[in-house]
């Protein structure tokens, strides 16, 4: 008798008392993420890598960035879409200028290249991204304003007419 009283009670010895759960903490971590994740998501998908070597410019502007061919600009290297077209310190001999000291050749023949990339697989494919025209500028803020008109002529007579400066943005509270 007395082992069948202790086989039967053998569960209740075991059993862990049940602990009332507060879960405000963890509603306010989680409204914290929420805040957080809204206010720094970006809807335009537009990612933007700045090389080094280039600091940009501070302003308060909020508008988005377009896709476009980016091109970035420090004292001393050309890069397009994140590929070096330009280095003076390998190149520094050589005149990259022509019509007259307006327009920069290895830009005006990347910029070129990427425009009939953009015109052969629009050709080729009807739900191809159409040809916008929009160069992304990023230009390092030391840079004079006489070449930032030669890179604005030079995207100019490649086809891109529309430009956009990209800017580094005010820090928002």
């Amino acid at each position: 008798m007395r082992n069948a009283r202790s086989i039967r009670k053998r569960g209740y010895k075991h059993r862990i008392a049940i602990v009332d759960l507060d879960i405000t903490s963890l509603l306010d971590v989680i409204v914290i993420l929420l805040v957080f994740l809204l206010k720094s998501y970006n809807s335009s998908g537009v990612t933007i890598n700045v090389p080094p070597g280039i600091t940009l410019p501070k302003s308060e502007s909020s508008n988005l960035n377009t896709t476009g061919v980016s091109v970035q600009v420090s004292p001393t290297t050309i890069w397009v879409d994140d590929k070096v077209i330009y280095d003076i310190n390998k190149s520094a001999n050589i005149s990259i200028y022509d019509q007259d000291k307006r327009r920069i050749i290895p830009l005006y023949n990347e910029l070129m290249k990427k425009k009939n990339m953009v015109n052969r697989l629009e050709k080729a494919s009807p739900q191809a991204q159409k040809f916008t025209g929009v160069v992304n500028l990023m230009i390092d803020r030391t840079i004079k304003y006489n070449y930032i008109k030669k890179l604005l002529h030079t995207s100019a007579q490649a086809g891109y007419l529309k430009y956009k400066f990209v800017v580094m943005g005010a820090i928002q509270d």
